[in-house]
């Protein structure tokens, strides 16, 4: 008959198997963060060469689009190392995103093609790209939502805010080099670029406040000491105090320019970040290795223990011991501790990861809350997402209640909200800007 020995081996050698399939998880976050990087890059590289007709940056964007690629063959490998998924609900939506991806990476060619030809306008080349970049977050954002171990999870949540607001900072500089080449801001555009500032603020607030010391050390410096933030600032406000065609178009490449270092600087932050997300992978999967060791190694006789804690009054008397392992300790019991002793510290083990795990998550599911309701909003009314999200603000204010509060009421009334023909679905989270 197995004991509970036996079920404690197979408890942590599942938690082991979880944890390595997160290690590779983790390697295809890193690998889809230096794409997203790359593709951006690109992406601005493509609206220069749009928006001046080919005269410039055209001697740069065949070699950025070569690193692109190389960054793509690198996220391929990443996959053929994934295997199996995890099972559930978080597997299959893991999976949804990583085939989104793949079909917007096997369509590049074309949108390439497009850009050479000059058959677009910065706008629409802006929204293609960033179509194809929200379904790498997308993956991000599952292997986050799926991630079972705590400090795991809190940053990779933490690296979804900061990918997701460097994002938003990359179509903010799309929009204020096409506002500055113009000359001129139009009351749209100007609402969308308030709309970015206002978002990337919020996804940065998230990641500063599950970010590691050593993380949010950088962050803080990388704040404090960025001077191309001080230009992008400074041309922010003479954008939107400037009246009618008064924006001086050779402020269009300064702007271009201060946009970029700060996209490199956030980069560096982010390349951070998936260092640490791997070596804390690493020390996880060696300390599970160490305890799995540490309790094969118990001596036979603690078999024997374990039938006869099971046969008695002890299973109910019994409490866990005041020292009960934290979700961080790392070595398996002295071996004169009893079976019933080790079954109770590992439950209670299980539970608070669980507790910590939704803790971390929490950032994370607000938010896919606020961008459906958001979705919603915009589907049901023909509204656009900053004023969708106005709206939801407004709301919050005028009730005195937390948006994530107004958000959950705007779904909780969908079935009630008659749906306009021909209106998009709802975005899943998290969506395109």
């Amino acid at each position: 008959m197995k004991s509970s020995l036996h079920f404690l081996v197979a408890a942590r050698q599942h938690e082991m198997a979880a944890l390595e399939q997160l290690g590779k998880a983790c390697s295809l976050v890193v690998a889809m963060s230096s794409l997203v990087h790359a593709l951006q890059k690109e992406r601005g590289l493509s609206n220069m060469v749009l928006a001046s007709g080919g005269a410039q940056g055209a001697e740069l964007l065949a070699p950025q689009r070569l690193l692109a690629d190389a960054q793509i063959a690198n996220v391929r490998d990443e996959l053929d190392r994934l295997g199996p998924h995890p099972s559930g609900g978080s597997g299959a939506r893991l999976c949804n995103a990583i085939a989104y991806t793949l079909q917007g990476v096997a369509a590049l060619p074309a949108l390439r093609a497009q850009v050479q030809a000059g058959g677009l306008t910065p706008a629409v080349c802006t929204d293609a790209f960033a179509r194809l970049i929200a379904g790498c977050l997308a993956v991000v954002f599952e292997a986050a939502d799926s991630a079972n171990e705590p400090e795991i999870s809190r940053m990779l949540v933490a690296l979804f805010h900061l990918m997701q607001g460097k994002e938003l900072a990359g179509q903010e500089r799309a929009c204020g080099t096409s506002a500055f080449a113009s000359g001129q801001l139009q009351p749209g555009a100007r609402a969308q670029w308030l709309h970015l500032i206002e978002s990337q603020e919020r996804c940065f607030e998230v990641f500063a406040s599950l970010a590691s010391a050593r993380v949010l050390l950088l962050w803080q410096a990388h704040v404090a000491g960025d001077t191309d933030m001080a230009a992008v600032e400074r041309m922010r406000r003479v954008a939107h105090t400037a009246t009618g065609a008064s924006l001086n178009r050779s402020w269009s490449a300064d702007w271009f320019a201060a946009c970029s270092h700060r996209l490199d600087a956030l980069h560096g932050v982010e390349t951070l970040v998936a260092q640490e997300l791997q070596v804390l992978c690493l020390h996880k999967l060696q300390a599970q290795e160490q305890a799995l060791a540490a309790l094969q190694a118990l001596p036979p006789g603690a078999e024997g223990v374990a039938g006869a804690i099971e046969g008695g009054m002890a299973f109910f008397e019994a409490s866990a011991p005041p020292d009960a392992w934290s979700p961080d300790a790392v070595g398996a019991p002295a071996l004169g501790r009893d079976i019933l002793s080790l079954v109770q510290q590992q439950a209670q083990r299980l539970q608070t990861m669980q507790s910590q795990i939704h803790e971390a998550r929490t950032a994370l599911h607000e938010r896919k809350t606020l961008e459906r309701a958001k979705g919603l909003l915009m589907a049901q009314h023909q509204l656009s997402e900053s004023d969708a999200y106005q709206l939801l603000r407004q709301t919050a204010m005028n009730q005195n209640k937390r948006m994530q509060e107004v958000a959950e009421a705007v779904l909780a009334m969908a079935a009630l909200v008659p749906t306009v023909p021909g209106a998009p679905a709802t975005p899943a989270a998290p969506e395109r800007r």
